[in-house]
Formats: C-alpha cells, structure tokens, sequence
C-alpha cells in the first residue's frame, strides 16, 4: 500500500477547517471562533478570540437569537466591497467589549492607501419605535443596503448589546447613491443598548447615522467624513452627547451638501403628517474644520447643522471653529419641510471665515430659538474623552 505524507503547511489548512466546523457546530452554546475568515450567519452565542486577526469577506449577519462577543484587543479587517459588512438583526447582539487601552478596531484588510467606503461598516437593527402612522400602528423600516432586513417596532427599551471603545475606519461602501453603508448605522435601536465611546475615521456616506430609535451614544469621535458627520432622521429621540467632528487639512468631499449635524422629521421628508418626528438632543459637541478656506462644494460645509422637514433639536454647548469654510451655521429651510423653528440651539463660532447666513429660514419675520454667540461662550466637547484614540488634537 502506497503512503502518503502531508507537509506542514497541508496540515495547518486542515487543523484551521477542522476548528472552524467544531466552532459552527453547536448553536445553543457559548463557542469561541478562531477561523480567521468571518462570513454568513452568526447563531447562537460566538466569542471571538482577541489573538486571531479575523478579515469580514462577505455579509456577517449576526440572526435573531444570535450573539456575537468581541473580546478587548480584536481586530476585525474587511475585504475592500459593498458586501463585506456585519449587520445585527433585531433580535440579534453585539457585544464590542474594548477597553481604552485595547479598543477593538473594524478597518480595511489593506489601509494602504485606503480611504472612504473601501467596505461596508457596522449596522445595526433594533424593535424601537420609528414614526406612528397615520391608523396609529407602529411603522417599520427597511435596511438602507437591504430591504429583505427590517427595523422598528414598539420596544423603546429594545437591547442590541453593548459597544464599548470601538475604531471604525475606512467603512461606508455603496452600490449606487441611494443604497450605501455609513461607518455606524443605527437602525431603531433601542435605549436598552449601550454605545460608547467610539471612533469613526474616513466614512461614507455619514459617520453615523440614526433611523429613528431611542439609543443614546456618548464620547463619539467622527473624522473626515465623505458627507454628514453626525445624521438623524425618521423619528429619532435618544441623545448624543459628547461628540467630535473633524474635517482634517486636505479634506474634500464627493457629496452634494456635507453638513456637521443633518436632522430630518421623517424618512427622506416622505412622511411629514406621521406623529413621532425626531425630536433629540445633542451635548457638548464640537465641529473642527482644519482645512483652508473653500469656494466649493467639495471644499466648504454647507450647513453646520441643517434642521428640517418637521425635525425639533436641542442642542446645548455647540462650538463651530478652525480655519473652514461653513456656507450656513443653522439651517431650518427645505423643500420638503421646514425644521420646528422652536428648537433650542446654543452654538458659538469662532470660524476665521464668515458664513453666508448664521441662522436661514423661511421669510423674514420668523425668529428661531437659536442663540448664535451667547454672552457666555461655549466650550464644547473636551478632547480629553479621546485620548484612548491616540488621534493627534
């Protein structure tokens, strides 16, 4: 009988497969995933192990039921694509459990001469409630880069997990203008969930996005954006408090209207007669635009904070600076609807330029609740929260 001998390298294939397969057996235990592919269906309860580099090469859905825990230290990269990205669905969780000096970082398999939406980010479906229809039933959304995935419901208190020191980078892929991931989407996630300090650098389309829901974020840093640094919309309530944006030097941009803070009532303006419109908070927040002036889209903010089609913000210590350019520094018009001009803003600028308009509304008689300049400066939002980025302020 002929022998046959397998080198080491044979080996160490078969030994990785074999884990792999004992580590997707069992779905109604804890298992630890030490495959260094990540892809498919997440049931069950999976751990990752901090030691392994994992790379994302398709859609990670973490299902209903499933949970998926990320030890401190991990290092999760993503192969450059619209498909490669890790979505919880409702009733799934996400356990991101980084600590300030092994924060767990999600970026590109190649970071050089990566940038913006080179892959997919982190999504994220909870059961909170999104605007109440007309007949009084609970509305539901559809995923943005997939409409088979929903979201909302009537849960405010809905728990997707926890996120803790997390590093976004390089995420935000699309398929066309109107199907495109953001670093971070919030889909109706619910107050029950814990999301903290967290890092976006280089995103497309937003750093993060907020679809309805009543979560709460603290200690969020968004860097250089391709659009929004920070977006809410279709009947958002929770609060951001503590949040960073930064356009560093060299920043442009291939949006049609980037903006610090871009808040809509109602999905896309398609709804404004729904009751529930986004009404939230946002505290202690900075917009840092370090680049030089610009004359151009690409070049300057249209809006530091654009409120409208039947969205209602508090804002409280907001602080414009550097050597940007900012079209407007609030704005309530749109076609589809107006901002509540009643919302309460308090923002101080001390941009080297001069923006167009300080506060743009419809007509001329209206008198908005916004404090441009009060008598007692703002200060922002401390950079100290972020040291743990190691981001250079």
């Amino acid at each position: 009988m002929k022998k046959f001998r397998l080198n080491n390298a044979v080996i160490a294939l078969l030994m990785v497969a074999i884990t792999f397969v004992s580590c997707s057996k069992d779905e109604n235990s804890e298992t630890k995933v030490t495959a260094a592919d990540l892809s498919g269906s997440i049931t069950g309860v999976k751990t990752l192990d901090a030691g392994v580099t994992y790379t994302i090469t398709g859609p990670v859905i973490v299902e209903d039921g499933g949970e998926l825990n990320i030890p401190a230290g991990t290092t999760i990269k993503a192969k450059k694509g619209f498909s490669s990205y890790l979505l919880v669905l409702q009733g799934g969780k996400i356990n991101v459990n980084g600590t300030a000096d092994q924060p767990v970082v999600m970026t590109a398999d190649d970071e050089t001469g990566a940038t913006s939406g080179y892959w997919g980010g982190l999504i994220i479906n909870g059961k909170a409630p999104l605007p109440v229809n007309a007949d009084g039933t609970a509305s539901t959304g559809s995923t943005e880069i997939n409409s088979a995935y929903k979201y909302g419901g009537t849960v405010p208190t809905d728990n997707s997990g926890s996120i803790k020191y997390l590093v976004i980078k390089y995420a935000g892929a699309r398929s066309s203008a109107d199907v495109e991931h953001n670093g971070l989407t919030l889909n109706a996630v619910g107050n029950g969930t814990v999301i903290e300090n967290i890092y976006v650098y280089k995103s497309a389309d937003d750093g993060v996005e907020f679809f309805g829901g009543t979560v709460n974020v603290t200690n969020l840093l968004v860097v250089s954006p391709d659009d929004d640094m920070f977006d809410f919309t279709q009947g958002y309530t929770g609060e951001l408090k503590n949040a960073y944006g930064i356009w560093e030097n060299g920043y442009t941009s291939t949006e049609a209207d980037p903006r610090g803070i871009e808040a809509d009532g109602n999905f896309d303006g398609l709804t404004p007669t729904q009751t529930g419109q986004s009404n939230f908070k946002v505290t202690n927040v900075t917009f840092d635009l370090r680049l030089a002036p610009g004359t151009t889209v690409a070049t300057q903010m249209m809006d530091v904070m654009k409120i409208r089609r039947g969205a209602k913000i508090t804002v409280a210590n907001a602080l414009v600076k550097g050597t940007g350019t900012a079209v407007d520094l609030v704005d309530f018009t749109d076609s589809k609807g107006d901002g509540i001009y009643s919302s309460a803003i308090s923002l101080t600028n001390l941009l080297t330029t001069t923006p167009t308009k300080q506060i743009n509304v419809t007509g001329t008689t209206t008198a908005p609740n916004v404090a441009i300049n009060p008598s007692t400066p703002n200060t922002g939002c401390a950079t100290n929260l972020f040291a743990w980025t190691k981001y250079g302020f």
